[in-house]
C-alpha cells in the first residue's frame, strides 16, 4: 500500500474565491469557502460550481439524493462505500459541529489504492469534500451534534451499500486522543480491506472512473 505522509504535497490553490486542494487520492477534492460573519452569526456557501468545475472539469453530478446524519462526540462512521455498479459519488460537508474526515481509495488498480487522507469539516469552515465513485468514507465527531450533509449521485439502496474496518491496522488511520470511537455493530463487524479485497467486495479503478463519467449522461 501507499504511505500517508502527514503532507501529501499538494498545496491548496485559490479556485474562484474558494480554497481547493487536491487530496492525496486520486480524484478527490477539498473546496474551503469564504465565510462572512456579523453579529448575526455566518454566511457560507460549500459548494460554488465555478470553482468546482475549473477544478474537476464540470459541474457537481446531477443531484439524485439529500441526507444527513447528526452524531455524538467520539462516535465513528464508516469506512462506507457503494458496490459498483451501480456505484455512487459523493459531497460532503460539516454545518454543525466539527469531524475528522477521512477518505479512503479502495479501487483495485488505482494508482492510489490503499491510501486515505483526512481532513476536519467543521461549522466554521463550511468546508467541503468531493468524494469519487469506489472511495471509502468515514469520520470521527469531535464535538455532540456534529451533522453531516450528503449530496449524492444515487438514492440509498441497503444492498448496494458496504464497510471496511477503520480499526484495520494495515490502513493506520489515526484519530485524535483522548476519544474512545463509538460504532455501530454493522461498523465493529466490517471486514479488514485484506479480507474485502480477497471476498471480492471492492471496485475495479477503470471501472469505477468508468461509472463516474457517465453520472452527466
Amino acid at each position: 500500500m501507499p504511505d500517508n505522509p502527514p503532507n501529501n504535497g499538494y498545496r491548496p490553490e485559490d479556485v474562484h474565491g474558494m480554497t481547493v486542494r487536491r487530496l492525496a487520492i486520486d480524484g478527490a477534492l477539498e473546496f474551503t469557502p469564504n465565510v462572512y460573519r456579523d453579529r448575526r452569526g455566518l454566511f457560507a456557501s460549500p459548494y460554488q460550481e465555478p470553482a468546482f468545475t475549473a477544478t474537476f472539469g464540470r459541474p457537481l453530478f446531477p443531484v439524485r439524493d439529500l441526507s444527513h446524519n447528526v452524531s455524538a462526540r467520539g462516535v465513528l462512521r464508516g469506512i462506507h462505500y457503494t458496490s459498483t455498479p451501480p456505484g455512487r459519488a459523493k459531497y460532503v460537508y460539516c454545518p454543525y459541529g466539527k469531524v475528522q474526515d477521512f477518505l479512503i481509495d479502495l479501487r483495485v488498480g488505482s494508482p492510489t489504492f490503499g491510501r486515505w487522507d483526512s481532513t476536519e469539516l467543521d461549522g466554521d469552515s463550511c468546508r467541503g469534500v468531493y468524494i469519487p465513485v469506489g472511495v471509502g468514507h468515514a469520520f470521527l465527531s469531535l464535538a455532540n451534534d456534529s451533522m453531516i450533509v450528503y449530496a449524492m449521485s444515487k438514492g440509498y439502496v441497503a444492498e448496494d451499500e458496504l464497510a471496511i474496518s477503520p480499526l484495520d491496522p494495515a490502513l493506520g488511520l489515526t484519530f485524535p486522543a483522548g476519544i474512545t470511537p463509538l460504532q455501530s455493530d454493522r461498523d465493529r463487524a466490517a471486514p479488514t480491506l485484506a479480507e474485502a479485497l480477497d471476498r471480492g467486495l471492492l471496485g475495479d479503478y477503470a471501472l469505477c472512473r468508468d461509472v463516474e463519467a457517465k453520472l452527466w449522461q
